[in-house]
């Protein structure tokens, strides 16, 4: 694909000739784009086919937050609506709700209003967000509803943070064919990383990490990424500086280590640190586990253990998904050993490994998996283990459920186990969730480091409510935490007996700790 430095030059140049900043210290400023701005514009407007229309159709732009996307948005649109030469243009500001495509909107009218050469030209209706050009074109915000509406005749479209995206519906009705009358429309896609892996941002991200490295070949696509790699230190002055490319400009170094250092003292602000500041795709808004810690605690010979008293918690889920049956022991020092096991359908295997992105065929040859035969879980294989563990040790109590029973309690109970019905609300399940978190930042819970229960750990999400009591959220967890919801209960039953039956409960002498 051809590149004409020329015309890429001349795009870079008509920003500061035409726009100036409008807000803070830049104000009134010519916009001089930033290099990795250039970057972008030059690729833009300067790759051209053997016809010398542009060679992009689709851009997609991933950076961390506060690094000048909104400004360089908001002046890609208007560049689209005043220089493109394209008769009765329609440029679109898109985005989760119209608050939000307002943003880079807004940031446009302003850039109008301190420009002579383009106000004289256009017309703006603030109360419409629309921009009216004399020769036909408009560039205008999108309602919320707009996903249910047809007829779009794009020339270009401002897609701003792609990753809070409810759904795909929008997406789809702007770029499947919506262009298809332009000579060289523009589907410019700007955001931050997300932490929904089945979202129409993750596909988009992947599809450009594909082209990007050269697995895809799509000449019409073009992928701007910065963010950190899932090893880097995300404590790391370099790897900010890597992420960042307007560090030193539109953000101060100072700032970062602010930010940093928070996230450092807070486990519930590092997933955002690195989201927002790092542009790192991370499992969920709101960390509760911290994975250093849970990392930290240490290893435990389970042989030690045999003929020691057990409590247990049982999520069984639905019948083709994925069951947990996680076993605890407290010492007398103040450590819990965990001994978890998973069960799933062995024909869904495969495609449940591709969708949650998790080696489940690699778990189930190292053990750490029964896959049960059929596409659904066969419980007399999760009946025969919980058997074979009251035999290797004293099964105390089992927590399962009470809204998901099913005949294999009553079966157990027939082999003689003692199943406790647990409740999954706030009342049940907060104070063990809290000490779940305690015993994970104590490094007092020993789990050996099962990459299942771990991959469930890092998934986790909870949900408060107005009294601030917490509890395992599935529906917020992107993945699965059918293990930690298991690993709660059977604390819960752990701790109210403290390994003896007879004394009171860590809740009645300590109380519930306060996070």
């Amino acid at each position: 694909m051809p590149y004409n430095a020329a015309l890429a030059q001349q795009a870079i140049d008509w920003f500061p000739r035409y726009l100036v900043h409008t807000k803070g210290r830049w104000a009134g400023v010519p916009f001089e784009l930033l290099d990795w701005q250039k970057e972008v514009i030059g690729k833009l407007f300067g790759t051209v086919k053997k016809d010398g229309t542009r060679q992009f159709k689709r851009v997609y732009v991933e950076i961390p937050k506060k690094n000048g996307k909104s400004e360089l948005a908001a002046g890609i649109a208007l560049k689209l609506l005043f220089s493109d030469k394209e008769p009765g243009a329609e440029i679109y500001s898109a985005a989760a709700d119209k608050d939000q495509a307002s943003i880079v909107f807004n940031v446009a009218a302003e850039m109008v209003r301190h420009s002579s050469a383009l106000s004289k030209r256009c017309k703006i209706i603030d109360s419409t967000k629309r921009i009216f050009h004399n020769n036909g074109s408009f560039y205008r915000v999108l309602s919320a509803d707009a996903h249910t509406k047809h007829g779009f005749n794009v020339h270009g479209v401002i897609f701003d943070e792609l990753h809070a995206q409810p759904n795909r519906e929008l997406y789809d009705v702007l770029t499947l064919g919506s262009g298809d009358a332009r000579r060289q429309p523009v589907f410019f896609y700007i955001t931050t990383a997300g932490y929904d892996r089945h979202s129409i941002c993750w596909e988009v991200h992947e599809y450009a990490r594909k082209v990007r490295d050269g697995i895809i070949e799509d000449p019409s696509f073009l992928p701007i990424l910065y963010g950190a790699e899932d090893d880097d230190d995300w404590t790391s002055e370099a790897v900010w500086k890597k992420c960042n490319p307007s560090i030193g400009e539109t953000i101060t170094l100072e700032n970062v280590r602010e930010a940093c250092k928070a996230a450092q003292e807070s486990p519930a602000q590092e997933n955002a640190f690195r989201q927002l500041r790092l542009n790192q795709w991370v499992k969920q808004e709101s960390r509760f586990l911290p994975m250093k810690h849970w990392d930290a605690c240490p290893m435990m010979d389970d042989l030690d253990l045999d003929g020691d008293e057990m409590y247990a918690g049982l999520d069984l889920a639905s019948t083709s998904d994925i069951a947990a049956f996680v076993m605890l022991h407290p010492d007398d020092d103040g450590f819990y050993d965990v001994i978890p096991h998973f069960f799933v359908p062995e024909d869904t295997i495969r495609e449940r490994g591709k969708r949650d992105g998790v080696p489940y065929e690699v778990w189930v040859d190292q053990g750490f998996i029964t896959a049960t035969p059929g596409n659904v879980i066969d419980y007399k294989a999760i009946r025969k283990h919980i058997t074979d563990m009251g035999e290797r040790y004293q099964l105390k109590e089992i927590a399962y459920d009470r809204w998901n029973a099913s005949q294999l309690v009553q079966d157990l109970v027939d082999d003689g186990a003692t199943m406790v019905p647990f409740g999954q609300g706030f009342a049940s399940m907060g104070a063990p969730t809290k000490e779940l978190l305690t015993l994970v930042l104590a490094h007092r819970l020993r789990h050996n480091g099962n990459p299942v229960l771990r991959w469930m750990a890092d998934n986790m999400v909870v949900r408060r409510d107005p009294a601030g009591n917490i509890k395992p959220d599935k529906e917020k967890s992107t993945e699965k935490i059918d293990g930690i919801v298991a690993l709660v209960m059977a604390l819960d039953r752990a701790i109210r007996h403290g390994g003896d039956d007879s004394g009171p409960s860590v809740y009645e002498t300590r109380g519930v700790l306060t996070i």
